[in-house]
């Protein structure tokens, strides 16, 4: 299967809601924070299912109530759509989780 193609990390991250370029590499960066630990797992674990589902996995570090999220596509050596969609997928659950 061919990598896919990349784009240009500013022009993604333009179009996504606090996420930024990584200044070492060509990649997506996001700090969510939550009230607590369990939170933070929470939201962790469902993007957990939705990364396995798309085969497509974040790098990311969690203390307490906070996780830092890299997004990357090591195929392809930079940001391509399935970051973006992966983006967006965890924006809608920390969305949704700010409401609940």
């Amino acid at each position: 299967m061919a990598a896919p193609p990349r784009l240009d990390p500013a022009s993604a991250a333009a179009d996504l809601d606090g996420w930024a370029v990584d200044p070492a590499r060509p990649a997506l960066r996001r700090t969510f924070l939550f009230k607590d630990f369990a939170e933070a797992f929470g939201f962790m674990s469902r993007i957990a299912i939705l990364a396995e589902k798309q085969d497509h996995h974040p790098e990311w570090f969690n203390v307490y109530n906070r996780v830092e999220v890299t997004l990357t596509t090591h195929d392809s050596g930079g940001v391509t759509q399935r970051d973006v969609t992966l983006a967006r997928a965890m924006d809608a659950a920390f969305r949704a989780r700010s409401i609940s």
